[in-house]
């Protein structure tokens, strides 16, 4: 079954399009898995999805604690995302993709900056061949953003003036990605993306919670999948918020 596949069965199956970020405060490694652990199976119901970055990926190791938690994470029937934000010349970018396809990963984010050609195409096709996701990251969700994702450039293609953010969005459409970042902090962003994409390529928004993202303006404007983290990792009750969250999701997405 392909990383598409996968998470739509998760979020028909679950009543969800809630991916938690598992981002965890530094702590010792065993406590650090202990409570990555039990977060997951706290939360697991209300959620379709598991995306983990280097907060866990260093202390834990690759082949040992975080094979547990997407082996895990697998078991509660969730599909797991690296946000590895893969950023480098080919060769190096297939051999990043295969270490977390090998270990499990359903699908990794990878940057457009770096190109196709020599850049993330032997990525795509390592996905092609394993039956896994490429998604890839659009405009990120931090005020920082706009320096980089939201310069001004000329269309390759066209020659005309245009965003940085609206060219990552038509390739992502041309490479079939399987996903595209935009931070919900964002909506306009979101709703321009939405324009170029459709739904041929889904829509993954990070930055609801501590960044101030605002659930019913992303999914209006296109969001498809809702990623929070600290809202849900630090509170004080990680299911019910987990639920509420879900549920808020739900009901916008109804409208």
């Amino acid at each position: 079954m392909s990383f598409r596949a996968k998470i739509d069965h998760a979020a028909k199956e679950k009543f969800s399009n809630l991916i938690l970020a598992l981002d965890l405060p530094p702590s010792e490694p065993h406590q650090l898995l202990s409570r990555s652990i039990n977060l997951l199976e706290e939360v697991h119901p209300y959620i379709c999805a598991v995306k983990i970055n280097r907060h866990l990926v260093l202390p834990l190791g690759l082949s040992t604690g975080i094979k547990r938690i997407v082996n895990l994470a697998h078991d509660l029937g969730l599909p797991t995302i690296m946000d590895c934000k893969i950023n480098d010349i080919g060769n190096t970018n297939r051999v990043i993709a295969e270490f977390y396809y090998n270990v499990g990963f359903d699908s990794v984010i990878a940057n457009p900056f770096v190109g196709w050609n020599e850049g993330l195409q032997p990525v795509f096709e390592l996905a092609k061949r394993k039956r896994r996701g490429v998604i890839l990251l659009v405009y990120m969700s931090h005020k920082g953003a706009l320096e980089g994702y939201g310069q001004e450039i000329m269309n390759p293609k066209t020659g005309e003036l245009t965003s940085q953010y609206l060219v990552f969005a038509e390739k992502a459409l041309s490479w079939n990605a399987d996903g595209a970042v935009v931070g919900a902090t964002f909506p306009g962003k979101i709703e321009e993306v939405y324009a170029v994409l459709k739904e041929h390529v889904p829509i993954y928004s990070p930055g609801v919670g501590a960044q101030g993202g605002n659930i019913e303006a992303a999914i209006m404007a296109g969001t498809r999948y809702l990623i929070v983290g600290r809202a849900i990792t630090l509170a004080e009750e990680p299911a019910r918020t987990a639920k509420l969250l879900r549920d808020i999701i739900q009901r916008c997405a109804d409208k």
